[in-house]
């Protein structure tokens, strides 16, 4: 007699009972279950359950506070049920010693300078992760070598009972002896002295509002305080403005973000998209010599073709309403990962330019290694997961008026900084990317580009 299974009704509706955390030694209960979509007595049906442990665990995950997560249920009985989560945390005090480029990235430093290590910082990072157990992050810097820099930070992610509201502040103080004070060529170049070149000071306030799960809110009130030597001046006398005559430069800024993150893996996405964006007015009167209103926007979109398949895209851009403006406060391509690949030792300023940016890759190996020899937990933990990949960048860059007005020594119109920008640039590509323990993304990329160049390139940044 054959057996008769009766089908799973997944249209049956159940109810949630208790929401059990275990493993959370440090991290404070209430920041976990803030992430649960689930809270006790509300019902859901079995056929969307997994979903909404799936997004639960994705979002515990990406508070980068625990190595793994796991979220289940427990049916108690029918139409009952207990949640489980269980996390394994991380090592939260990082008393790191500074040793790294003072560079953009590796190959400009390799490639550009020569792999001199009288470029390198040194010195340390104090950082606390968790702090309080309650998801603050305090940390202090103190970095010496190419690039002396000191600064205090704190981010308080929530302030009230909802747990919506967050707050940050933040001080700096700079004094490097080697400053980058021109750029020729689409290359930095950097003038090195015995005494402080620019001395700055800085300091902001955040205010978080955490709208929902995936939507977040920021407002940055900061004021920044710069002087130069008059050598700088007399070597670009836009630096700060005003034909050389401007040695120092104060303003405030505003600053509005607003970063709606929809990806599994913040770390490494592979699937989701996120929709980023800013706007900031810098020179708010009182006095500042500056007056710049300026913007950015993104939208990153990753997918699952199929098993251990995966394509992403990211297209961005940047738009300021001054094309005249002080060389400090310049940005473009090259800056904050907005990149051509294959262009990584180019600075390419810019009032406005647009990216976009494809990557098609397939994981070839994957393992976790439970390594019971260490003597702390949190140390055990040693994730790989190797990527194989092929890509193409494209993006464009209007070039800023005081380039294309630029007049040599004679006086003769000698525009600077033309090679890559006013025309359409790309690249292709392949290479690896490794991704371990702690955030650490590990990229290698041999890349061609439109402008019959072609390299090796390392990174140790995810590519956005």
């Amino acid at each position: 007699m054959d057996t008769v299974i009766a089908p799973v009704d997944s249209s049956r509706v159940l109810t949630v009972n208790r929401i059990i955390i275990i493993g959370n030694k440090v991290t404070k209960e209430w920041i976990i279950s803030r992430e649960l979509t689930l809270k006790h007595g509300d019902t859901i049906s079995l056929k969307r359950l997994p979903h909404e442990l799936l997004w639960d665990k994705r979002k515990i995950y990406n508070l980068r506070l625990f190595h793994t997560v796991t979220v289940r249920s427990l049916e108690l009985s029918n139409g009952v049920i207990d949640l489980l989560v269980e996390v394994t945390e991380r090592w939260y005090t990082f008393p790191i010693p500074i040793f790294e480029l003072s560079d953009r990235n590796f190959s400009e430093w390799w490639i550009n300078y020569k792999h001199d290590f009288s470029r390198i910082n040194y010195g340390v990072n104090l950082t606390r992760y968790n702090f309080r157990g309650r998801n603050e992050t305090l940390q202090l810097i103190l970095q010496f070598g190419f690039t002396q820099k000191y600064e205090l930070s704190y981010r308080v992610p929530y302030i009230d009972r909802k747990q919506k509201q967050g707050i940050g502040f933040n001080f700096e103080y700079s004094e490097p002896k080697n400053l980058a004070y021109f750029t020729n060529n689409h290359i930095l170049e950097y003038l090195k002295y015995d005494k402080p070149l620019r001395v700055t000071k800085a300091a902001s306030f955040t205010y978080f509002y955490r709208k929902s799960f995936f939507e977040t809110h920021s407002f940055q009130f900061g004021y920044r305080d710069g002087q130069i030597k008059d050598t700088i001046a007399v070597l670009n006398p836009n630096y700060f403005g005003d034909n050389g005559k401007r040695l120092q430069l104060q303003y405030g800024f505003i600053n509005y973000s607003f970063n709606a993150e929809h990806r599994d893996v913040i770390q490494y996405p592979l699937k989701g998209f996120q929709i980023a964006g800013y706007f900031q007015k810098t020179g708010l009167g009182l006095g500042s010599s500056v007056d710049i209103l300026e913007g950015g926007l993104s939208f990153a979109w990753h997918t699952v073709l199929k098993k251990n398949l995966f394509l992403s895209n990211y297209t961005g851009g940047y738009a300021t309403t001054q094309s005249s403006q002080p060389y400090a406060l310049y940005n473009g391509m090259g800056y904050r990962k907005q990149l051509v690949r294959g262009f990584e030792i180019n600075v390419i300023e810019a009032p406005w330019f647009v990216l976009n940016k494809t990557t098609l890759k397939s994981r070839i190996f994957h393992k976790v290694w439970d390594m019971d020899v260490m003597p702390k937990e949190q140390l055990r933990y040693l994730p790989l997961s190797i990527y194989l990949k092929a890509y193409t960048d494209w993006g464009y860059a209007e070039n800023f008026q005081y380039y294309m007005n630029y007049r040599d020594s004679n006086g003769q119109l000698a525009p600077l900084n033309t090679r890559l920008t006013n025309k359409v640039i790309g690249s292709w590509g392949a290479g690896f990317d490794f991704v371990t323990v702690y955030d650490l993304v590990i990229r290698t990329e041999f890349t061609f580009t439109t402008q019959q160049h072609q390299g090796f390139f390392l990174s140790l940044k995810k590519e956005f």
